[in-house]
This record gives structure tokens, C-alpha cells and sequence, in this order.
């Protein structure tokens, strides 16, 4: 029997982004973590009607030289404590790297599929950039965009639903 899975970005889904010229950008610190208010109870929602739950992550500011591999590491091992999270998958890669696993390419949502047998076409992917949406849509999983209104790209094809918390997003798949 396969897996459904909820694939989740980090920055901006479950902890808050630090928004600078109304674009997006991560905690560069373990200090600047802040985990978003509804996470816990929306995740502990979505794994008590059998989903796994899967972060998949761009963090190209190690690749920059902006963080280090350690910090992502100690804010990933602090959601996984704090959060009911299966796993975190990373591309630590730039777009001058043109990796597979960046974002908006569906290499991250590919590799968790057939390591963990899920199921993509019973499987969402919930995002606050339009590389999230993209990527979910390439793998082939229905597509949820946390639309904040950033200063940046919008997604080139509509997500399934769009909305402006995870509360809702987790209220949507429940009953899709």
C-alpha cells in the first residue's frame, strides 16, 4: 500500500521568514527561529489522518557562503524536537549549480517519494513561493500556495488552493 505524504517548505510554512524589501529570507541563526503559532496543531492534524510529513527546503545562502551547513542543521534539529515532522530534506545548492533537488525542479518531492514509497498523486505540497507550487506541480502532487504577498515571481499556473494560513491549508487537504 502506498503513502500519502504533505510535503511542506520550511521558511514562511513552518517557521516565520524575516521579511527585508517584502521578500522573504531565513533565520540566520538558531536565535531567529521562530516557529509559526498554528504549525504544531496543524501538522499533529494532518499525521493523525495518516500523512507523512516531509520538509523539503531550498537553503542556497550556504552555498552563497551567507550560513554555514551547521546552522541549518541545528534550526532542523530544533523544528524535528518541536515539531511532529518524519523528515527534512535540503538542496543546499544555487541556481548557478542547476541541481535536480532546487527548487522549482521536483528532485527534493522525487527522491522522498521512492525512498518512503508515497504516493505523488495522493501527496500536496504546501509553499509560500511560487517554486514550492512549481515543484509540487512538477512531481505531480496537488499544490498549496500560503500567498503572502511578497515582492517576487507568483506561481506560472494556479495552485489547487491558495490561502494565507497553514491552519487553512491543513483544513483543505483533510477534506479533499
Amino acid at each position: 500500500m502506498s503513502k500519502r505524504a504533505v510535503f511542506l517548505d520550511r521558511d514562511g510554512v513552518l517557521n516565520q521568514a524575516i521579511i527585508k524589501a517584502g521578500k522573504p529570507y531565513p533565520p540566520q541563526s538558531l536565535a531567529e527561529l521562530i516557529i509559526i503559532e498554528d504549525a504544531f496543531a496543524a501538522l499533529t492534524k494532518l499525521k493523525a489522518t495518516g500523512f507523512s510529513l516531509i520538509v523539503v527546503t531550498n537553503q542556497p545562502d550556504v552555498a552563497r557562503g551567507k550560513t554555514s551547513k551547521d546552522i541549518v542543521t541545528a534550526i532542523h534539529q530544533a523544528m524535528m524536537e518541536k515539531l511532529p515532522l518524519d523528515e527534512i530534506r535540503v538542496c543546499y545548492h544555487d541556481d548557478a549549480d542547476q541541481c535536480q533537488c532546487r527548487k522549482p525542479l521536483p528532485g527534493l518531492l522525487l527522491e522522498a517519494a521512492k525512498a518512503h514509497g508515497i504516493e505523488l498523486s495522493k501527496s500536496f505540497m504546501i509553499g509560500d513561493r511560487w517554486r514550492d507550487v512549481e515543484a509540487g506541480q512538477r512531481a505531480g502532487c496537488k499544490t498549496i500556495w500560503l500567498n503572502y504577498d511578497y515582492s517576487e515571481q507568483q506561481p506560472a499556473k494556479p495552485a489547487d488552493f491558495v490561502t494565507e494560513t497553514l491552519t487553512e491549508a491543513v483544513s483543505w487537504i483533510t477534506r479533499n
